[in-house]
């Protein structure tokens, strides 16, 4: 695939702000076409807000799209799929959290999430390919949860191992498997596979 005919990636980071050693941001370094999908300055546990930066950021470029998407990111790709008129090849959903159940202290509290819109969490096919990547030791969701998410979603589930929540406090720092995790959406995004299980 030459430079022209790959598609524009789109960083879609979680409830974070800018980390520079963040695997995320490491990957956009390396590309030439990527977008991210900026903090928010206010409102930032929204998901209305969340969702309405990445249209806008999507409706910023004609050219084809990738989503590449962690954590609260990849919630904000589903949530925004629901009613999305901006079509997008695929999404890599890195480290899904599960907003519906209890998180560790200094995480929103459950009546925080569902009074933001956060849950529940959609479950209905979404409308291009995906892929979920899960790590088996994630702090913010049990690994059986995500599976479900998946194969509700109509995801590629690919099982990580034990890589925590793929973020700096966990050792990532450069995820080199992005590459290839974006590389086979690209090969798969002329149709929508069914679920299945891959292990890393």
């Amino acid at each position: 695939m030459t430079s022209a005919d790959s598609p524009r990636i789109v960083i879609v980071p979680g409830l974070r702000d800018h980390v520079a050693d963040h695997w995320q941001t490491l990957y956009a370094d390396r590309l030439d076409k990527v977008r991210i999908v900026p903090p928010l300055e206010r409102d930032e546990l929204s998901l209305a807000a969340r969702v309405a930066a990445l249209d806008e950021a999507l409706h910023e470029t004609d050219e084809p799209v990738v989503l590449v998407a962690h954590s609260a990111g990849c919630l904000i790709a589903v949530h925004w799929a629901q009613t999305a008129t901006r079509p997008v090849r695929a999404a890599l959903l890195a480290a899904p959290p599960d907003f519906e159940v209890p998180l560790a202290d200094g995480y929103p509290t459950l009546p925080e999430l569902r009074a933001h819109g956060w849950a529940p969490v959609p479950r209905r096919r979404l409308p291009f390919p995906t892929t979920v990547a899960a790590s088996r030791n994630d702090p913010l969701a049990r690994f059986r949860r995500v599976a479900g998410m998946a194969e509700t979603w109509g995801s590629r589930l690919v099982d990580l191992g034990e890589v925590g929540h793929l973020n700096p406090a966990s050792g990532y720092g450069p995820w080199p498997e992005v590459d290839d995790l974006v590389e086979d959406l690209l090969h798969r995004s002329a149709t929508v596979g069914g679920s299945e299980l891959v292990r890393s």
